[in-house]
């Protein structure tokens, strides 16, 4: 697959809430871009991409009560589809690059907590979610986990692939960390992983821990090297934000979508 930078175009906002630097809370705007691809299959209409939802919004499901930002994006996609604004929600696959929790206020920053709920809401009403765990979630116990990743439409990946409607796709969960920490494994395991993702040369790859990009945008020296050694791929990333969404590593296509949506069409 790839994308045409030149058809990127912003369609829709939500406001949310986010822990603001030196503390307290500001009110942020999610933005929604749409673009055009080639290779979409068959079976699809568009591909949503997202990551890093570190944030609360009013939910009307809940009375105005606050929820995870995930959460509320699905929401706000099934509006937006209701509409005739974008593509249907059973024709619509769903690509998550992690960290998609927040404090229940949204008032702190690095939160680390449960995100099964915002995997569910795509789950319950979308094609199906494909993506990776970012180093800000958790899945409660192992049996809590085990019942997401059963989900008939759910892929979380660590060094695994998936075919979904003539797709394939790739991910690697995490960053390069202290793996007693959450959301980090040692550097080994992640470049093993990477490297059997890279070996299968899916169409799309799910990274937390991105590439360096050219332009000043943060990542990974060692992410961008494996990438560049790849045969062609888009790679869905996340983790560090590029206010330039888009580059291009050796014969691969980077998207990163830290704290943005981006709706991929035919």
């Amino acid at each position: 697959m790839r994308l045409d930078t030149k058809t990127i175009k912003p369609i829709h906002y939500l406001r949310y809430l986010n822990a603001a630097r030196g503390g307290g809370i500001e009110s942020q705007a999610l933005s929604f871009s749409t673009a055009k691809v080639s290779g979409m299959p068959e079976a699809l209409d568009c591909l949503v991409l997202a990551s890093d939802l570190q944030g609360v919004a009013p939910s009307w499901r809940e009375g105005g009560a606050n929820v995870l930002l995930g959460i509320q994006l699905a929401e706000e996609l099934l509006t937006l589809a209701d509409a005739g604004a974008i593509p249907p929600p059973e024709r619509t696959g769903v690509v998550l690059a992690g960290d998609l929790y927040s404090a229940p206020a949204g008032d702190t920053r690095g939160a680390t907590g449960d995100v099964r709920d915002v995997w569910l809401a795509f789950s319950e009403s979308f094609r199906w979610a494909v993506g990776v765990a970012g180093n800000h979630d958790l899945f409660g116990t192992a049996k809590e986990r085990q019942r997401v990743e059963e989900l008939p439409n759910v892929d979380i990946l660590h060094g695994a692939i998936v075919e979904r409607d003539g797709l394939t796709m790739g991910g690697v969960s995490y960053i390069v960390g202290n793996p007693k920490k959450a959301g980090r494994c040692e550097e080994s395991e992640f470049f093993a992983a990477l490297d059997l993702v890279l070996e299968a040369e899916p169409d799309v790859v799910v990274l937390h821990e991105g590439p360096t990009g050219d332009r000043g945008q943060r990542g990974s020296v060692a992410v961008r090297q494996a990438i560049e050694a790849m045969p062609p791929s888009l790679v869905v990333c996340g983790h560090r934000h590029w206010d330039e969404p888009t580059a291009n590593i050796g014969a691969s296509q980077i998207v990163n979508v830290d704290a943005r949506v981006l709706l991929l069409t035919r």
